[in-house]
C-alpha cells in the first residue's frame, strides 16, 4: 500500500477516539460470539433430534411429558444452566458453513489484469431461497441485476413467466417457474458469492459493454461459475473498493438511498485545496440535483494539500467529482478506500478476494458503524 494511502488512513481515523474504536471492536467481537453460540446451539439441536431426544427447540421447560432418556446436559438446560455453555464452546468452534480456503492462482504481472485472487479466500457461501418470492427478487437472486433494476425490467415488459409477460414486480414466482429476461431464461443462484475487487483505471463497472471496453468482470473471469454483478458504480477512471455479488437482496440494501452507506474517498486535485473550501464541503454545497454535505473532509497528507480525504454517505452519481468541480477544482485522481465496512487492505490494484463470513454478516446486519445514524440517535 502506498504511503499516501497510509496517511489517508490516519485521516479516516482522525475523528474517532481510542474509546470509540475500542467500543467498535468489542461490538464486532460480541456479534461474532453470539453468532458462534447460535451455531453451536443449532448443531446441538440437530444432534439431539437425530438421536430422538428432542422434537422442539431447546427451551426452559418443566413439562411432565419430557423424555426420560435425555442426557444430563438437557436437564441442566431446563434449569437455565446452559446459557453460558454455548459461549464457552463458541470460543473454539467454527460456525456452521465455514468454508475451506481456495488456493490462489499465481500472480500475473502482465499488462492486462488477470483473474487472480489473494491468499486465504473462502469458498462461496450458501444462499437460502424461499419457495415463493416477488419476481424482481427472483431476477436479482438469479444474478441478473439488483432488485430496483429488476423492477424496471418487469415494468418495461422485458420479463416473461411461464409464457406470460408480467408487468408487476411483486408477482409471486416459485423456483420451478420458467422466468425469461430479455429472451434468456434465468435461474436462481445456488450459492451466494461476495467478491471484493480493488478496481483499476480504464475498467467500467457493467456486466458488458457494446463498445467493447474492458469491464470489471474481465478481471474476475473464472473466479466463480455463478453470475455476479457490481454493487453500485465507479467511473471508468475511479479506482478502489468495489463489491461484486449475486445476492440481489444485499445489493439492493447497499445501494438504496435510505440506508446511506458510508464511503470514503481519496481525492487528488490539480492544485492545493484552500481551507475555506474544505469548510465549504463540510457545510454543504448546492449542486444541480440538490444540496449535499460531506460527513468528514480533510487533508490526507499534511505535506501535500492537493490530496484530500472525504467521507460521504450520498450515493448520487459522480457526487465527489461534482462537489470539487463545483468549487473550481479539476479532479486528477479518485480512489475509494472504504465502502460500508470493506477496505482494500491487502488487496493490490487489479486483484480481488472473496469476503469472509463475518464480513458478510456485518453487511447483512447493516452494522451501525457504516450506516448513518438517524437524527434521533444523534441527538
Amino acid at each position: 500500500m502506498q504511503k499516501r494511502t497510509d496517511n489517508f488512513s490516519k485521516f479516516a481515523n482522525q475523528k474517532k477516539g481510542s474509546a470509540v474504536k475500542e467500543a467498535f471492536r468489542q461490538e464486532k467481537k460480541k456479534i461474532k460470539q453470539e453468532a458462534r453460540a447460535a451455531g453451536e446451539e443449532m448443531r446441538q439441536r440437530k444432534k439431539d433430534k437425530m438421536r430422538g431426544l428432542v422434537t422442539e427447540p431447546l427451551k426452559k421447560s418443566t413439562k411432565p411429558g419430557a423424555r426420560k432418556g435425555a442426557p444430563a446436559s438437557r436437564d441442566a438446560a431446563s434449569r437455565g444452566e446452559s446459557a453460558a455453555r454455548p459461549s464457552a464452546a463458541a470460543a473454539t468452534t467454527r460456525p456452521t458453513g465455514s468454508a475451506r480456503p481456495i488456493t490462489p492462482a499465481k500472480t500475473s504481472r502482465g499488462k492486462e489484469f488477470q483473474a487472480t485472487p489473494v491468499a486465504g479466500m473462502p469458498a462461496p457461501i450458501a444462499l437460502k431461497t424461499a419457495e415463493q418470492m416477488p419476481l424482481n427478487k427472483f431476477i436479482a437472486h438469479a444474478g441478473v441485476c439488483g432488485r430496483r433494476e429488476a423492477a424496471e425490467l418487469v415494468k418495461g415488459g422485458k420479463v416473461v413467466v411461464n409464457g406470460d409477460k408480467i408487468f408487476e414486480p411483486g408477482f409471486k414466482v416459485a423456483q420451478t417457474d420458467k422466468v425469461i429476461v430479455k429472451g434468456k431464461q434465468v435461474y436462481l443462484q445456488k450459492n451466494a458469492v461476495y467478491i471484493l475487487l480493488n478496481k483499476p483505471k480504464d475498467y467500467i463497472t457493467t456486466a458488458s459493454d457494446p463498445e467493447g471496453r474492458k469491464t470489471v468482470l474481465d478481471i474476475i473471469k473464472g473466479a466463480t461459475p455463478e453470475r455476479v454483478y457490481p454493487v453500485g458504480r465507479l467511473d471508468r477512471n475511479t479506482t478502489g473498493v468495489l463489491l461484486l455479488t449475486n445476492d440481489g437482496e444485499l445489493a439492493q440494501k447497499l445501494t438504496h438511498p435510505s440506508f446511506e452507506i458510508k464511503k470514503i474517498y481519496e481525492v487528488t486535485l490539480d492544485r492545493p485545496v484552500a481551507k475555506k473550501d474544505l469548510e465549504a464541503v463540510l457545510a454543504g454545497v448546492t449542486l444541480e440535483d440538490g444540496f449535499v454535505a460531506a460527513d468528514a473532509c480533510g487533508y490526507a497528507n499534511a505535506k501535500d494539500k492537493n490530496v484530500v480525504g472525504i467521507e460521504i454517505h450520498s450515493g448520487r452519481n459522480r457526487i465527489v467529482r461534482r462537489i470539487f468541480e463545483h468549487l473550481g477544482y479539476d479532479v486528477r485522481g479518485l480512489d475509494r478506500v472504504m465502502f460500508a465496512n470493506l477496505t482494500k487492505k491487502n488487496v493490490d490494484r487489479g486483484k480481488y478476494r472473496f469476503l469472509q463470513e463475518k464480513e458478510v454478516r456485518l453487511l447483512k446486519f447493516m452494522n451501525k458503524s457504516f450506516v448513518r445514524k438517524s437524527k434521533e440517535e444523534e441527538a
